[in-house]
């Protein structure tokens, strides 16, 4: 398999930083770059690599390993509905300034039996411990409502996914995990970030880029609806009226 010949091009290197003083991270992904194009799906990425111990021999122990892949940040307003009259009109409303586009997490074990909450939120293990930055609400009530409202939003878009447990290790030495990627994913810069834990500490910690791009047509119409806004949208109107014009001649001679 790809992953086991890349492993292999990792051991050397491995070997080379035996001598460290503290347990280290020598990590990759599957693909460093995911292309979009019309028939995009989805993706599944696999998070590998190995641990490096300072005498070569893992601990009677064995350590814990947390993944986390993120995607780029987004400034977002949450609108919450009510019902007035019979219609369904905007009420309150929250902004985050750093909500991640895609958030996705994958651990040896569940995360309250790896790290203590204090850890977890310092290194936003899980959706819940996501630093989304609100900045129009100071009730934490209402903070925590639409924080909850965003995950849900987001859960069940497939764009916050959390599995715990779901890490690989063999050995004690050598790690894999799947996570997927939604077809709604944005274009940008991911990082896919991966954290060794030993007696509930963040021991050793590395980080790997992956950049997610649009090519062929759909490359075309992003960069055109970008950089010729004004004549993107006249041809939008145009097409929309012609295909309307279209639709009623074909029912006129139904």
């Amino acid at each position: 398999m790809r992953w086991l010949a890349r492993l292999c091009m990792l051991l050397p290197v491995a070997l080379l930083l035996g001598a460290a003083k503290a347990p280290m991270l020598v990590p990759d992904v599957s693909q460093r770059e995911v292309v979009i194009q019309y028939s995009f799906t989805g993706a599944e990425l696999l998070l590998f690599g190995a641990i490096v111990y300072p005498d070569g021999r893992p601990p009677d122990e064995q350590a814990d390993i947390v993944v986390v892949l993120k995607g780029p940040d987004q400034s977002i307003t949450m609108r919450e509905k009510q019902k007035v009259a019979g219609v369904w009109v905007n009420a309150d409303s929250a902004r985050f300034r750093s909500a991640p586009s895609f958030y996705a997490m994958a651990s040896s074990r569940p995360i309250d039996r790896i790290v203590d909450d204090r850890t977890a939120a310092i290194f936003e293990m899980g959706v819940d411990k996501l630093q989304l930055s609100p900045a129009s609400l100071n009730d934490n009530t209402e903070i925590e409502r639409f924080q909850a409202g965003l995950v849900d939003v987001r859960r069940r878009s497939g764009l916050f996914v959390e599995r715990p447990g779901t890490v690989e290790i063999t050995d004690g030495v050598l790690y894999r995990a799947r996570l997927p990627l939604s077809a709604r994913v944005i274009v940008g810069d991911y990082t896919a970030e991966t954290f060794l834990v030993q007696d509930g500490r963040v021991v050793a910690a590395a980080v790997r880029d992956i950049v997610i791009r649009k090519a062929g047509f759909e490359r075309f119409i992003a960069q055109a609806a970008e950089n010729w806004s004004f004549l993107y949208g006249l041809v939008a109107i145009a097409m929309a009226i012609g295909m309307g014009w279209a639709a009623g001649a074909i029912a006129r001679r139904i």
